[in-house]
């Protein structure tokens, strides 16, 4: 109720800003929009699903890689002293810098967005799980060893289920950031998907199809935030402070 109370007086507020003389090609009315979704339907439907699929592809591979690594620079302090500054310097270098790369790799495919989409989104699930995998507190740990628990049962028992609510926050964090990738790919090279329709809309001056494109591209990141969310509550919900 809050969320529609404030999105209710954010196009309030958005219609009289256009009431003030503004160009309809700088800043459609919330009308126009409306109208523009409307009409270009099946365009913006065809091109969501393009990017959807990207979303989701790269959220699935991104959180895999990030979980694996975090596993890794773990279960070996060695191999954490060199994945470390590699996984760091990933995040140095903007993201808008390696777009043409990949595109030159990858194609003009799907392959390209979705390899942007995990560069984005493994960073936050390896930094969080893998802090959540080195706050572990020594007693539960030193517990698990007198009782004689392997390594791999130490790790499974003690260290998976204490680190899970760290690695809910980063999955929450990817859920929200995995447009990025995504939409930079289509803006670098491609032929299909928001990213794409929203670029040629805005060179053809259809500001209220830009508009448009851009309200489903936060609609489908909200849906997925709110998807893992609720599977996350529904998951961690033992965890000490989880909302119920």
């Amino acid at each position: 109720m809050k969320g529609l109370t404030v999105f209710s007086g954010f196009v309030l507020l958005w219609w009289l800003i256009t009431l003030s003389g503004i160009p309809a090609f700088l800043l459609p009315s919330p009308a126009a929009v409306a109208e523009a979704l409307w009409h270009s339907r099946s365009v913006l439907a065809w091109h969501s699903l393009i990017t959807a699929s990207e979303m989701l592809s790269g959220l699935v591979l991104g959180v895999l890689l990030g979980a694996l690594l975090a596993l890794a620079m773990i279960a070996s302090p060695r191999l954490q002293r060199w994945l470390m500054p590699v996984v760091v310097t990933s995040q140095a270098i903007p993201v808008f810098a390696l777009a043409p790369l990949l595109v030159l790799w990858f194609g003009f495919g799907i392959s390209a967005k979705v390899a942007m989409a995990v560069l984005v989104i493994f960073f936050p699930v390896a930094s969080s799980f893998f802090d959540g995998l080195r706050r572990v507190s020594n007693d539960y740990l030193d517990l698990a060893r007198t009782m004689g628990a392997s390594p791999w049962a130490q790790l499974r028992h003690v260290r998976l289920m204490a680190a899970l609510p760290a690695f809910g926050s980063g999955l929450r964090m990817a859920a929200a950031v995995a447009p990025i990738g995504a939409i930079i790919g289509e803006w670098v090279g491609s032929a299909e998907g928001l990213g794409y329709l929203m670029l040629n809309a805005n060179a053809r001056m259809q500001t209220d199809l830009c508009f448009a494109a851009l309200f489903i591209l936060v609609l489908m990141t909200l849906l997925l935030w709110k998807s893992v969310d609720a599977l996350l509550r529904r998951l961690i919900n033992w965890a000490p402070g989880a909302p119920s």
